[in-house]
């Protein structure tokens, strides 16, 4: 697979079908309106003014988890628009509700002539084949799932890779010895997630015990709250989450705790700085994975005539492409941190091997 270093100067990262329903559109502030009809421009915010994407759209197909999921689809939508800020390029989502609707929403994409549509997430692989297949001459991307057309680019990242360090983290940061794992759908994709952070925690407490729950959605806070008060009633002080919207709900059962006194508990959050969101009184870190750059980077590369469909970008520690967010310092001692340094270097010289399950 190709490798593309990235090259990050930003501080986020320190070490870093049946009956569809109307699809919910739009940008900043946009509430949910009716489809367009087919070939109009409704693109989120139009235009940001002149510049060399100015006769570009972009297209972003949410799953079920929702573009203010707080974690992967925000992360990619922040990535568009920021692109539209740098470029002037037209940018929309359109939000799944069900995984039917998929397919749809992608292919309204393709009719209304956008320049490339994004199927954000691994469950959008069935539906970013389909209407490929269906549309050879529309350029498609993917973004955690490899498909095979040749006109689709597709990205995935070395989640194990950046779940090892919050593993690490964990490990050495556990009052009680015992921390949680809390998956969406179960998936080879959320297992890498799983098996970095376990391997992470073993590599620096092997005493201590992880406790795994996948709650098989990504789209159900409440879901999310009960799961998190199983573990925590358990013992367990530290949850890593990875899955998406579910996990705003293991944020809030962290916080309502803290709140009542007792025993503190923390959360490690994933995809983007989710401190930035729920606080530094219960995010203990987060696992960053650099969606909204590759998006953004992908997206450029339509613009600048450079865009290599039928190709898929791999991405992990050498890039600073995942990784822990600066804001770790805040809760995170500096030895720990000096600990997560250190075994960076030997996963990026390729003296450890992560495992990917």
């Amino acid at each position: 697979m190709k490798k593309w270093a990235l090259a990050l100067t930003m501080a986020a990262v320190l070490v870093s079908g049946g009956c569809a329903k109307k699809p919910t559109e739009g940008g900043p502030g946009a509430t949910a309106t009716p489809a367009p009809t087919a070939g109009t421009n409704q693109g989120a915010g139009g235009a940001a003014g002149g510049g060399a994407g100015a006769n570009f759209k972009f297209g972003m197909v949410t799953d079920v988890g929702g573009v203010n999921d707080k974690s992967f689809n925000q992360a990619a939508w922040e990535g568009l628009q920021k692109l539209q800020k740098d470029t002037g390029a037209s940018v929309k989502y359109l939000q799944s509700k069900s995984d039917a609707e998929y397919a749809t929403n992608l292919t309204q994409f393709v009719r209304d002539n956008y320049s490339l549509s994004w199927g954000i997430g691994f469950l959008l692989g069935d539906a970013i084949k389909t209407v490929a297949t269906q549309n050879p001459n529309a350029k498609l991307a993917i973004v955690d799932n490899v498909v095979d057309a040749p006109n689709v680019a597709s990205v995935v990242f070395a989640e194990n890779e950046g779940s090892y360090l919050v593993g690490v983290v964990a490990g050495l940061s556990t009052k009680s010895n015992k921390v949680g794992f809390v998956g969406g759908i179960e998936s080879p994709l959320i297992k890498r997630f799983e098996a970095g952070f376990r391997e992470g925690v073993k590599a620096v407490n092997p005493n201590a015990t992880i406790s795994v729950n996948y709650t098989g959605a990504f789209d159900k806070p409440d879901l999310g709250k009960t799961t998190a008060a199983t573990l925590y009633n358990s013992g367990v002080d530290i949850i890593f989450h990875a899955s998406g919207g579910t996990g705003n709900g293991v944020f809030n059962e962290a916080k309502d705790r803290n709140r009542a006194g007792g025993k503190k508990v923390w959360v490690i959050g994933v995809d983007r700085d989710q401190s930035l969101e729920f606080g530094d009184d219960v995010t203990l870190t987060s696992m960053v994975k650099r969606v909204d750059l590759a998006v953004e980077r992908i997206s450029k590369e339509v613009i600048d005539g450079t865009f290599k469909a039928g190709t898929t970008t791999s991405l992990g520690l050498k890039d600073d492409a995942v990784g822990i967010p600066d804001t770790s310092k805040k809760n995170v001692s500096a030895d720990i941190l000096a600990k997560v340094e250190e075994y960076k270097k030997k996963i990026v010289s390729g003296e450890i091997k992560v495992p990917t399950q």
